[in-house]
């Protein structure tokens, strides 16, 4: 049998498993959510956000995307962070990447790759910011690797610069931002530990909006 004619059976037997360990499981779940965090996170198949947090219906709000970008100029994801913070109150933001990455490989490359062009500039526009550092890497799946880790940290600035978030942070000291990677190659998830303050301090003098409070 196929995979697409497996889903409705795999259905099934998942909504048996759940009511058979908690009876009103889903009238639990139709009464509304109230998520502790906002998962942002990249498209790719092997990376299944609920899976390998452990996280269960409810506990985390998800958006995906290819290579878990932020852009200042998608609505799709700026929507998601305003909703997630200013009617959620998530109190932490996730931006994971993950290493063997295609888009981030993609954006590496010299070719043209038609409507992901624009899509992919964002990671090349990382790469610039950081060149110096990346052009210093001989190995080239270092180097890889590293600009996965360095555009998780851009993204996570992104979301910093978030009007919406500034604002929450001062009022409730949340939501905290962080950074993580999944290594594929392990299942290992890595906390790349960003310096929150110091990357507040980064941006403060030109992305600040929170003047009038």
């Amino acid at each position: 049998m196929a995979l697409y004619d497996e889903i409705f059976e795999n259905n099934r037997k998942w909504v048996l498993e759940k009511k058979a360990s908690q009876t009103d499981f889903f009238e639990h779940l139709s009464k509304g959510q109230s998520p502790e965090i906002l998962y942002i996170g990249c498209s790719d198949s092997r990376v299944t956000a609920e899976e390998l947090t452990g996280t269960q219906p409810g506990q985390m709000f998800v958006h995906r995307n290819i290579a878990n970008l932020v852009p200042n100029n998608d609505n799709s994801s700026q929507s998601v962070v305003a909703y997630a913070v200013e009617y959620l109150k998530v109190k932490h933001i996730v931006v994971c990447g993950h290493y063997f990455c295609g888009g981030v490989k993609a954006a590496m490359e010299s070719k043209d790759l038609g409507v992901l062009n624009a899509w992919l500039r964002n990671i090349r526009d990382v790469y610039r910011l950081h060149k110096d550092e990346l052009n210093a890497i001989e190995d080239p799946d270092q180097r890889y690797n590293r600009l996965v880790e360095i555009n998780v940290e851009e993204q996570c600035i992104n979301v910093l610069k978030m009007a919406v978030v500034q604002k929450s942070y001062l009022k409730n000291q949340y939501p905290q931002i962080h950074g993580w990677v999944f290594d594929v190659s392990t299942g290992r998830l890595i906390d790349l530990k960003f310096n929150l303050p110091k990357m507040l301090a980064s941006i403060q003098e030109i992305y600040d909006l929170t003047q009038e409070i």
